[in-house]
């Protein structure tokens, strides 16, 4: 069965609703004021089958100009249009506005019905064809069937349905393969069953059982039952009219205009980038700046727009925009909208939404327009490149993408690993799926070695600079994860030493010169000489009357040497020093079945500042094991 949607269109009183219901045995007017009134104010749903075993979902929607709202919402995942006109009055400003709304909404297939045949003559009807052919001339209609029809005595209805059957087979279904999404059109509570909400599944699928959530508000909830076509379901997919039963959701907690979706997947937003196209038929210029209704799906909001390269649009052209909404909504990278005049209100105009989470840029830069034309125009894979790119140094991941392109994570990934093949994209986190682009990363890589020549420069007897501090100087909040594979790439290629805590330029670091040995002869044997209470650099450099920064690269470079040993409360021993205390240590705890803090400050003739800094070390180093207020050798049993 394929997914099907049509949605009737055209001026009020010209027979939608009886046609739907002469098709299908459905009065789709359902409101008590819709019965008085005798005209269709909500929207109305039905399914029809077709000679072909085919069964389509049906929208009537109400052809008032104060109720194109309405119309819009019922128009927003339709697949087909059938635009009616009647017999008795022709082509009306409803039956043009609600077909400029179609071609926005990028319907591309329909057919044309002339109703109420039965109150004209058939010269009558001919004179309404020839004006309905002049005025689909250039529309996706123009090559469309017209079929006229009486919902009263039925003529015509079977060469209308044998002409939607035929239409139907030549349209192509809404793919299954993007983000769960439902806007909703419609709320009721059934008894013994809770909230029912309905909607055409514009992307995706969901099943009985699927957790959900319903945006922009957030409430969350779990798939009690489907139906499609008045059938109970255990499953449902995009192009299929679907009633979702939701558990856990009060009805009072959501409305028409919000959007079902699986946790997580969808962030709602006030703000996007479009291509704004505006109709010939608007009456005066489109100024920047400019408040104007903005729907999308079932939804309504103010949006300001801001136009791109362009201070106004004239009646028939089009530029780039970006839309500042009264509120969120949920929507997403390739979905059409419509915008309508807010004082007479009339549509004016839509187009395609590009991007949902914009970035700051000047009206008229050329390359963000360049990048915007991607965003319109551009195949999957330029338009990844693009977004990884233009996520610079923070890199993106899967789910951003798979926003980005309206697909799910498990197909957007090829993309992604196509243009990790052609070099595009580097892959740094595989269990995520975050992405950086090869360019953002060259120059990182090139940045951290600029950063290392520098540090080397200003501290020659340095063997190496602290990874942290080579972090923090990089790129604030670079991701921890992007900084090892940087490192770990750097390192393979060879451009970097990489030891324990420390980063390096091949041939770089511990370069001294002959003062510097000397010097070096000094500072050694002065922690030699200090045994266990070595001095300070304070000291060391009052002591050799030198430079604080210079005593501080020598010891380090001591240290790195592996001729003194550093503990807690930056203080540093000769290794020589350490190595004979270790020994006399090892020698009181195996005669006396241990030690305490004051049984090592006795044998050592140290205060409290250097004991517990040696204990603790010898503690780290695995020779000793605090047992309580004692130690013991590792491996040792207390007792």
């Amino acid at each position: 069965m394929k997914r099907i949607v049509l949605g009737t269109a055209g001026h009020i009183d010209h027979g939608k609703t009886a046609l739907v219901t002469a098709l299908t045995g459905i009065d789709t007017d359902r409101l008590k004021e819709e019965k008085l009134r005798g005209i269709t104010i909500e929207l109305g749903f039905a399914s029809l089958k077709l000679p072909s075993g085919n069964t389509i979902s049906i929208v009537d929607v109400p052809g008032h100009e104060k109720f194109v709202k309405n119309m819009v919402a019922g128009a927003s995942g339709i697949d087909i249009v059938a635009l009616i006109v009647a017999a008795d009055e022709g082509v009306m400003p409803q039956t043009r506005e609600h077909l400029d709304i179609c071609r926005l909404l990028n319907v591309k297939k329909g057919i044309v019905v002339i109703t109420k045949i039965d109150l004209v003559d058939d010269e009558m009807v001919e004179l309404v064809k020839e004006d309905i052919k002049d005025f689909i001339k250039g529309t996706f209609l123009e090559s469309a069937p017209i079929i006229p029809v009486s919902s009263v005595t039925g003529k015509g209805l079977k060469e209308l349905v044998n002409a939607l059957d035929k239409i139907v087979v030549e349209v192509k279904e809404k793919q299954p393969e993007g983000l769960f999404r439902l806007p909703i059109d419609r709320i009721f509570t059934m008894k013994g069953f809770g909230t029912v909400v309905t909607g055409t599944l514009i992307s995706g699928q969901v099943e009985i059982g699927d957790e959900v959530e319903i945006l922009p508000e957030g409430v969350e909830g779990r798939v009690r039952g489907i139906q499609v076509h008045n059938q109970p379901q255990e499953k449902s997919v995009a192009g299929l009219r679907t009633a979702l039963n939701l558990q856990g959701v009060e009805k009072t907690k959501i409305y028409r205009g919000d959007v079902v979706c699986h946790p997580d997947e969808i962030i709602p937003t006030n703000m996007m980038d479009v291509w704004l196209q505006y109709l010939k038929s608007a009456e005066r210029s489109l100024k920047d700046g400019v408040t104007l209704r903005f729907h999308v799906g079932t939804a309504l909001a103010l949006a300001k727009i801001t136009l791109f390269g362009e201070n106004s649009l004239e009646p028939g052209e089009a530029c780039f925009a970006r839309l500042k909404l009264d509120k969120s909504v949920v929507a997403l990278p390739g979905d059409r909208f419509v915008i309508r005049s807010s004082g007479i209100i009339q549509t004016v105009g839509g187009g395609i939404i590009l991007d949902t989470f914009p970035y700051p840029r000047k009206r008229k830069d050329p390359d963000f327009l360049h990048e915007l034309s991607i965003l319109k125009d551009g195949t999957n894979e330029e338009k990844c490149e693009l977004i990884t790119k233009r996520s610079g140094f923070h890199g993106v991941e899967l789910s951003v993408i798979s926003r980005y392109l309206n697909l799910t994570k498990k197909t957007s990934l090829p993309i992604i690993l196509s243009l990790q093949s052609q070099g595009k994209v580097i892959i740094y986190d595989k269990e995520a799926v975050k992405i950086v682009h090869k360019d953002s990363f060259n120059k990182l890589k090139q940045r951290v070695i600029d950063i290392l020549n520098e540090f080397h420069n200003k501290n020659p007897l340095k063997t190496g600079m602290i990874k942290e501090e080579l972090k923090a100087k990089l790129y604030k909040n670079i991701e921890n994860k992007l900084f090892v594979y940087l490192i770990s790439s750097l390192e393979k290629e060879k451009k970097i030493l990489v030891m324990e805590d420390k980063v390096s330029l091949p041939g770089k670091g511990s370069i001294l010169d002959k003062e510097d040995k000397v010097l070096l002869r000094k500072v050694e044997d002065m922690f030699l000489k200090a045994g266990l209470t070595p001095p300070g650099i304070k000291e060391v450099a009052k002591v050799l009357s030198t430079d604080e920064k210079k005593i501080s690269s020598i010891i380090e470079y001591l240290f790195s040497d592996k001729r003194l040993v550093k503990t807690k409360g930056e203080l540093y021993f000769h290794v020589k020093v350490i190595e004979e205390l270790k020994n006399r240590m090892i020698d009181f705890i195996q005669k006396n079945n241990g030690i305490n803090t004051q049984q090592f400050k006795e044998i050592t003739g140290v205060s409290r500042k250097y004991a517990i800094p040696l204990l603790e070390y010898f503690d780290n180093q695995k020779v000793t094991l605090r047992v309580g207020e004692k130690r013991i050798l590792r491996g040792q049993r207390y007792t």
